[in-house]
């Protein structure tokens, strides 16, 4: 699934969720789907803030979406535990 977006400058920018994740083709808001979401995200800004180290608005909205991603994985980890392991290996996060 590929969603186009457009940012501030007004270029198209591309957030690629893992097909793998979701449960059926028209998945959005299955717990997964939106996990590999927010991990694309946070990894477009943490690049965007090696170019902009000021940009602290932005910056609040990282930590936002870090903190939502967590409670996923929190929910995750306490009720699918295959799930939980499968979005870790998958995403190269940490633990």
């Amino acid at each position: 699934m590929v969603t186009s977006k457009t940012d501030k400058t007004g270029q198209n920018t591309e957030i690629k969720s893992s097909v793998s994740f979701s449960l059926h083709n028209t998945d959005t808001g299955s717990v997964e789907v939106q996990i590999a979401n927010l991990t694309e995200r946070i990894n477009q800004l943490s690049s965007h803030f090696k170019t902009n180290p000021k940009d602290f608005s932005s910056r609040r909205g990282l930590l936002n979406m870090i903190s939502r991603r967590k409670k996923f994985l929190t929910y995750l980890k306490s009720n699918k535990k295959d799930s939980y392991l499968k979005i870790l290996a998958g995403l190269n996060l940490r633990k």
